[in-house]
């Protein structure tokens, strides 16, 4: 697990490999991770979007950006915390993932973002 805390904002994140399929006569290796969000700041916060940075040992990098995780915003006062799962897909075995999330402050309107702490993904028969 890899964990990073910005203004108050910590960040958990787990993951795991889930398998191997064909897709276009290419080999894909599926990875899922989990992530918690947790506000350990003293103000309520709500997470609006996302921005992700994908990279493979084949130095692909794809980027994805868009509104929230998985369809919500949620809204997280102090003390409180959200928890998703998703997934992405490589071309090799090995691969990390990095990027933020872009949230506003409640009390204090200001918009911030907060670190998304790079984290690897790695298919277990592929370490030696």
């Amino acid at each position: 697990m890899v964990q990073q805390v910005t203004r108050g904002i910590k960040i958990s994140v787990e993951t795991n490999f889930e398998g191997t399929f064909y897709k276009n006569y290419k080999i894909h290796y599926a990875f899922g991770y989990q992530v918690t969000i947790e506000n350990q700041s003293k103000d309520s916060v709500q997470l609006n979007a996302r921005h992700w940075v994908i990279l493979d040992a084949l130095n692909n990098v794809e980027t994805v950006s868009g509104e929230g995780v998985i369809g919500k915003k949620p809204v997280l006062k102090p003390g409180e915390s959200h928890s998703y799962s998703s997934g992405c897909l490589l071309t090799s075995p090995f691969g990390a993932m990095r990027g933020h999330y872009s949230m506003v402050n409640f009390t204090t309107t200001k918009k911030f973002d907060v670190a998304i702490p790079t984290f690897k993904l790695s298919a277990p028969f592929a370490i030696n």
